[in-house]
């Protein structure tokens, strides 16, 4: 079969309602793997964190309109979107697309076939659906920020990539795609309750398994892999670096401790009272030397070690470049689209959309009525 450079969602038509965070970032993995997305911008923005339009990148291929939704011309236009759409995805506290009148009521009275993506971080309905909150908050609640850390110190905060991306966008994006695949054998649409405090929580499905047959103890940095073995976690290098130490099955960590220099000393890797000892061994010997000569030591061995990269160092990684796990698009260098698919491929196609720039050509392309004009923002 002929590889295609449209994606395996082209022709998927998504609505987005201009948010910030999780949402924005789930129609983005939408339009890197095909689907057609329209932004809806509002003049004045969404608020959040303010950077150039040109460098926000969960904007990349997608166009954008701008609707004041706070008007009845502004609601229309989005409603006539909506009859042609096969998604539609807002990141609104609970109650406002109602207030708005593109609600799921209205939407799906229009199109019945519409699956209606609903991002929050509370979801729709508890005790705390109509308060505010961030990433921070919602994985705090659900017990996977107190995993993560040192024994003897605060939780560490993972930015926001635990709640914000994977616990909330990513479950957006399966329960669309799953609602997606229900509604065209069934013809019949339906609302999508993606909460980050229900996806966070179901990541740490297989830690509560464990915990319930006395795997895991309900404390950070007391876990094989949660910073409490000696054998995963991190250990500082000579520059001030750090290596990245995953060595867990018993043939890894022979490896590991022989390249390291100390399997003629090292306590045996069971040897569970004597794992302060261990660490201390580890850790003595990787200040020993730089990161840089660390990581010529361990590699392509399979000790599991690799080092700890910082942002602008990891798309010049040698693995990371022969898989192009990276692209530059309009002088932005920026993770390709993932995962990756032998006859579809998704790609990179257009920068971060401008508000309100595209409004002329999505009218045209959804065949739906010319927009009010709005001022951009």
């Amino acid at each position: 079969m002929a590889a295609t450079e449209h994606g395996p969602l082209a022709g998927v038509r998504v609505v987005e309602l201009a948010g910030i965070g999780p949402g924005p970032f789930a129609a983005m993995v939408l339009a890197d793997l095909g689907a057609d997305v329209v932004r809806v911008d509002r003049p004045g923005g969404p608020g959040g964190l303010k950077i150039d339009p040109a460098y926000d990148l969960a904007n990349r291929n997608k166009r954008s309109v701008l609707l004041d939704l706070k008007t009845e011309p502004g609601q229309a236009a989005v409603l006539d979107l909506v009859e042609r759409a096969d998604i539609l995805v807002e990141g609104l506290r609970p109650g406002v697309a109602e207030r708005l009148g593109v609600g799921p009521d209205a939407c799906l009275a229009r199109n019945p076939r519409l699956v209606y993506g609903r991002m929050t971080g509370w979801g729709q309905h508890g005790p705390l659906a109509d308060t505010a909150g961030h990433d921070i908050a919602y994985i705090a609640v659900t017990g996977a920020l107190g995993m993560i850390g040192a024994p003897d110190g605060p939780p560490a905060v993972p930015a926001n990539l635990l709640g914000d991306y994977a616990g909330g966008a990513l479950y957006l994006v399966i329960g669309v795609l799953a609602a997606l695949q229900h509604a065209r054998t069934s013809g019949d649409g339906q609302v999508v309750d993606a909460a980050i405090v229900d996806g966070t929580a179901h990541l740490t499905a297989v830690i509560h398994g464990m915990m319930a047959a006395g795997g895991w103890q309900d404390r950070r940095g007391a876990n094989l892999l949660d910073g409490g073995s000696p054998f995963y976690g991190t250990y500082e290098t000579a520059d001030g670096g750090y290596m990245a130490v995953g060595a867990l099955e018993p043939k890894f960590y022979a490896e590991f401790i022989e390249l390291l220099g100390i399997a003629e000393e090292a306590p045996g890797r069971r040897e569970f009272d004597r794992w302060g000892e261990l660490r201390a061994l580890i850790a003595a010997r990787f200040k020993q030397r730089t990161r840089e000569e660390w990581t010529a030591v361990f590699a392509s061995s399979d000790a599991c070690v690799a080092p700890v990269l910082s942002l602008r160092e990891a798309p010049g990684h040698p693995h990371l470049a022969a898989r192009a796990t990276f692209v530059d698009h309009g002088g932005v260098t920026q993770p390709a689209p993932a995962p990756r698919f032998s006859a579809t491929p998704g790609s990179v196609r257009r920068p971060p959309a401008r508000p309100g720039a595209d409004s002329a050509e999505v009218a045209r392309d959804w065949g739906v009525p010319p927009f009010p004009q709005e001022s951009p923002p």
